[in-house]
């Protein structure tokens, strides 16, 4: 996560380092976008209200869909920022990717940041 809209391109942390993912402009405030990673995995990206950037599989463990790009973004009374899958509504805290519906349940989160 990172909190920086001065710079133009987004890049994500994997195995091999920092891989450019998207340009700044294509991220709507409360929206996310979903991107192909070199190595055939998917990751949504987010930006929030306050232009802070998250990312996380992109792929809903209850159902199997590649859809939590498409994802609404909101936050907790106490402040935790959270994907609600647009399937079947449970929320993924995006920091620690924690299902909030389903402690059982969590997503792979990233690092993610503007360059």
């Amino acid at each position: 996560m990172t909190t920086t809209a001065s710079a133009t391109r987004i890049e994500l942390l994997s195995a091999s380092g920092w891989s450019p993912v998207c340009d700044w402009d294509l991220l709507v405030p409360g929206r996310g976008i979903a991107v192909l990673l070199p190595d055939g995995r998917q990751v949504a990206v987010f930006r929030d209200g306050n232009d802070r950037l998250y990312a996380s599989d992109n792929r809903d463990p209850f159902t199997g869909a590649y859809v939590l790009s498409r994802g609404l973004l909101g936050s907790t009374a106490d402040g935790r920022i959270y994907v609600a899958s647009p399937l079947l509504k449970q929320r993924f805290d995006l920091v620690t990717g924690e299902c909030l519906d389903d402690e059982g349940v969590r997503i792979a989160v990233h690092t993610v940041r503007t360059a």
